[in-house]
C-alpha cells in the first residue's frame, strides 16, 4: 500500500480523547480507511501527518506502515502528498499510542 493514495475517516480527531480509555488523548488525527480491513475484522486503522487542525475526512498519501509485531494488525501513516518524514518523527508524532507495542515502520523506499 506504500505510495497509494487512500481516503481516511476521521473518527478521532486532533484534539479528542479515545472513547474507552478516556487518558488517551490524540495528539494527530487518526482514523480508518474505508472499505478495506485489517487482520482484528475492523477497518485499516490510518494516522494522519502533516495536517494540524482537526479534521472529518483526508485523502493522502501512505507514506509507511507501522508493523506491531505483538498486535494483530499494522497501522498506516498517511500524509499529504510531497510529504514525507523520518522513523523517528514518525515514531515521536505516534507515540502516544504506539508506545505500548513492538514496532517497526516501513517507509517509501526501504
Amino acid at each position: 500500500m506504500l505510495q497509494n493514495f487512500v481516503k481516511v475517516i476521521v473518527d478521532r480527531p486532533l484534539g479528542s480523547y479515545h472513547p474507552e480509555h478516556k487518558d488517551l488523548h490524540y495528539p494527530i488525527n487518526y482514523g480508518f480507511v474505508e472499505g478495506i480491513f485489517a487482520p482484528d475484522g475492523e477497518e485499516q486503522d490510518a494516522y494522519i501527518l502533516g495536517v494540524d487542525e482537526p479534521i472529518s475526512e483526508f485523502v493522502g498519501k501512505v507514506i509507511a506502515v507501522i508493523q506491531r509485531k505483538d498486535d494483530v494488525e499494522d497501522k498506516w501513516v498517511v500524509a499529504p502528498d510531497g510529504v514525507y518524514y523520518t522513523i523517528e518523527e514518525i515514531k515521536k508524532q505516534v507515540d502516544f499510542q504506539e508506545k505500548y507495542f513492538d514496532i517497526s515502520i516501513g517507509l517509501i523506499g526501504e
